[in-house]
């Protein structure tokens, strides 16, 4: 995973630990052992042990999971508190996140920040911009409220086992507690403005 950041007021890009540095850091905080947390989590130690040393990136489910399992915002994981009261993003310079497929293969998604992670926040907004076959790659669920608006492209969205087929111009709104997933079956990238609140 990748972010790039860039903020209104900031002489320097922010430097930040890496993702794996971090979910390491939170792990040992919590006291938890490689092989207590995978277990916890279903997945293998040696999964948890290349996300950690960055030499894997977790799903997006994998990382909501991780994130819920280490008491933490998955948006914490990714701050670039502003320097100035005004951020601001131009084309092309928001910070960028990118959740790539294990294998080779485009991202299974990339989302351009558009709102920058701090403490307190009660929003936090991206563009999501997902590659055919590409999407949430589960299942998740979380507290808080959810709002998108198709900008471009054709997004697959499951909700409580519900789907629908959403395209241009469509917006849609559920409660994040219910379990949801997304996909792009088309053809061309989505690319979808989605909003949570609070920060998720």
């Amino acid at each position: 995973m990748r972010e790039l950041n860039k903020v209104m007021g900031a002489d320097d890009e922010a430097e930040t630990p890496s993702l794996g540095a971090q979910l390491r850091h939170l792990r040992r905080l919590k006291g938890l052992r490689l092989k207590d947390l995978a277990l916890e989590l279903g997945c293998s130690e040696s999964m948890l042990s290349k996300v950690e040393n960055d030499r894997a990136d977790p799903s997006l489910h994998l990382l909501h999971r991780l994130a819920e399992a280490l008491g933490t915002p998955v948006q914490a994981l990714f701050s670039d508190t502003p320097k100035a009261p005004l951020t601001v993003y131009r084309n092309g310079e928001r910070p960028i996140l990118a959740l790539e497929r294990h294998g080779s293969g485009p991202p299974l998604a990339s989302f351009e920040r558009m709102i920058p992670y701090a403490e307190g926040r009660t929003l936090n907004a991206n563009v999501h911009v997902v590659p055919p076959g590409g999407g949430s790659n589960g299942i998740l669920r979380h507290v808080g409220e959810e709002v998108g608006y198709v900008v471009e492209g054709t997004i697959e969205l499951v909700v409580d086992g519900h789907a629908v087929v959403i395209g241009a111009g469509s917006s849609f709104f559920f409660q994040s507690s219910l379990p949801h997933s997304y996909s792009n079956i088309g053809t061309v990238v989505a690319r979808i403005v989605w909003v949570n609140s609070p920060p998720y």
